[in-house]
């Protein structure tokens, strides 16, 4: 078995949309299997603030989090992760102890600004 991904279509690429928003709250999430936390982010005006569990507690304190700028996939369909409604998937990268280290971006952009 090969590593080496499927070839997407720009097309593919162009229906994702990554953006960029700020950490505004980030609470404890007991209820998960995994530990978690409940991640609020405000994604700018058009797009608005929206909610996600996220398994970064490895490597993330609470209050590091906020404030900071992070990627987040906002088109997939929201979907029920416990008693959270997760509205986007945040994006990180998984080391080889499993821990997520975050993608982010290394300068200030606006809110809600697209990857490409």
């Amino acid at each position: 078995m090969s590593d080496v991904p499927a070839t997407i279509e720009w097309s593919d690429f162009e229906k994702v949309e990554l953006r960029v928003g700020t950490v505004i709250a980030v609470e404890d999430f007991p209820e998960a299997r995994k530990p978690a936390y409940k991640v609020t982010v405000d994604f700018g005006n058009d797009i608005g603030v929206k909610r996600t569990s996220a398994q970064i507690t490895d490597q993330y304190e609470r209050a590091s989090l906020v404030g900071r700028q992070v990627i987040g996939v906002i088109n997939f369909p929201k979907k029920q992760i416990g008693p959270i409604m997760s509205e986007f998937l945040l994006t990180g990268f998984y080391r080889d102890d499993g821990a997520v280290i975050l993608a982010v971006p290394d300068h200030e952009v606006p809110n809600g600004a697209k990857l490409g």
